[in-house]
């Protein structure tokens, strides 16, 4: 039993270092966070990635509210997204497998195993939103890729 310990509290070690949380801020390089990109003078692409902590409607509003933040520091007033992509998946990236074995030999012999396995995925749990925005002031149209900004800020989380 002791030889089963030891590499299951590594493999937790290992597990728990592997899952940093997802916080709201710039990308930088890492693997989580924000990233923009100008595509023309009123139109941006935002990008939001986040690990297994986050479901996909908390990344979109993440996505959301960047994009929120870009319109007002753009002087807009409201965006429409014009295109969305949702990437990624909700496995969980530790797995664990278990197996028994049972031989039996000649004369009578006989031997009996259990085996204990842990996988690491790390691309499991990991979840990306792409909105396409166009930044625009004045009346705002009804439509339901329509967002105002200052309102998406006053219900950010974290915000």
């Amino acid at each position: 039993m002791r030889h089963l310990v030891i590499p299951l509290v590594l493999a937790a070690s290992l597990a728990a270092c592997v899952s940093a949380p997802t916080i709201y801020g710039p990308a930088n390089g890492s693997d989580r966070g924000w990233s923009q990109t100008r595509i023309e003078q009123d139109r941006f692409r935002i990008r939001f990635e986040a690990g297994s902590d986050m479901a996909f409607d908390e990344v979109e509003l993440m996505a959301l509210r960047r994009a929120a933040e870009v319109t007002l520091e753009q002087g807009g007033e409201w965006f429409l997204v014009s295109s969305r992509n949702v990437e990624g998946n909700d496995r969980n990236p530790v797995g664990v497998s278990t197996g028994v074995g049972i031989s039996t030999g000649s004369r009578g012999y006989s031997s009996r195993g259990i085996g204990v396995g842990l996988n690491f995925d790390a691309s499991a749990g990991e979840k990306s939103v792409s909105l396409e925005i166009l930044v625009r002031s004045g009346p705002r149209p009804q439509d339901v890729r329509v967002y105002d900004a200052r309102e998406i800020l006053a219900n950010a989380v974290g915000g």
